[in-house]
């Protein structure tokens, strides 16, 4: 059986084809499932999405009229599927629901240190050979609150860096982690920590009550040279409503992995295209803000392993078994 595999990075190739060697053959194509591009999977039993992909009702109609049957996403978050449509057409959908939590909780440290120490404004400077250190002044952050939002296995991650730097811990979840409180996190509701952190880290999937949990009574509530920070779903953040508060000159600094508008945008070149996004062209302006293209799970120890989920999950559903994975169909 020959499986169909959409938005491959260049990296990631030659590792999912080593996956797949001896089971399955598998086409990777490095273009994104998207309306315009899902009849290439007419024929296709089984299907592997990125995170980036369309997953709605049309896109998911058209694959199942095509013939598939399953469809393997190689990511934890899955609020790009409609798996309600997905229920409807008996497709089967599996996604990963474990892989390197340190991968991101490290990358969201970096955007954070970054930041704080101006190192993108440093690098650009000593490139034109101007040393001046104007301009380039941070903190420590030992001794100062950390705010984690979602303390899950990455915000769970994400602490216990912050316990490395020596900072005081607050928390936010529906449930507490006995393994952030043994570390001296202390929980408090949404509002005492956005009014008491220094640096702010969002690590809580994007549902329908989280949606933009970061907005303007949220950013008000901030101190004005806090730190925020978010690598795990830009739907979290009002991103207009941030523009807004950035240009009033508010906050130390902003680093995002993640952006509400990226489908279309992250992980392709537009480069000699222009965007037409006057929200997101507006945010990279700001000499305290960093944007990166959805890269924080990005290393060969979290790819290695969501590849071997994703052979896994293709595995069991020629096999006809059911694992934790499975999204579609609802388990009973």
């Amino acid at each position: 059986m020959e499986i169909l595999a959409f938005g491959v990075q260049s990296d990631e190739k030659p590792l999912i084809e080593q996956a797949f060697a001896g089971l399955h053959d598998v086409r990777c194509l490095d273009v994104f499932l998207t309306k315009d591009t899902a009849p290439i999977a007419a024929g296709y039993e089984i299907i592997s999405t990125s995170v980036n992909a369309d997953l709605g009702g049309p896109v998911l109609q058209t694959l199942a009229a095509g013939g598939t049957q399953m469809i393997a996403q190689r990511s934890t978050g899955f609020n790009n599927i409609d798996l309600d449509v997905a229920e409807r057409l008996a497709l089967r959908v599996a996604r990963v629901s474990y892989y390197s939590p340190h991968s991101v909780a490290e990358f969201a440290w970096t955007l954070a240190m970054a930041v704080n120490r101006n190192i993108v404004r440093a690098v650009s400077r000593t490139r034109d050979f101007d040393f001046r250190l104007d301009g380039l002044l941070g903190r420590d952050m030992h001794g100062r609150t950390a705010g984690v939002v979602g303390t899950g296995k990455i915000g769970e991650a994400f602490t216990r860096i912050a316990h490395g730097f020596g900072m005081n811990l607050l928390g936010w979840d529906v449930a507490e982690n006995p393994a952030c409180t043994a570390l001296g996190m202390t929980y408090v509701d949404r509002e005492q920590l956005f009014a008491e952190a220094d640096l702010i880290s969002l690590h809580v999937p994007l549902l329908p009550a989280t949606h933009h949990l970061i907005g303007k009574d949220s950013l008000s509530a901030m101190k004005d040279d806090a730190i925020l920070v978010n690598s795990s779903r830009g739907g979290l953040i009002d991103t207009e409503a941030l523009v807004a508060e950035l240009r009033a000159g508010r906050f130390t600094g902003v680093g995002l992995d993640v952006y509400e508008a990226e489908a279309g945008l992250f992980y392709l070149d537009k480069s000699l295209e222009g965007v037409d996004d006057d929200t997101l062209a507006r945010l990279v302006t700001f000499p305290n803000v960093i944007v990166t293209s959805h890269q924080a799970y990005y290393t060969r120890d979290a790819v290695g392993q969501i590849i071997e989920a994703t052979v896994q999950n293709v595995t069991d559903y020629l096999a006809g078994r059911r694992s934790a994975n499975v999204l579609v169909p609802a388990a009973p």
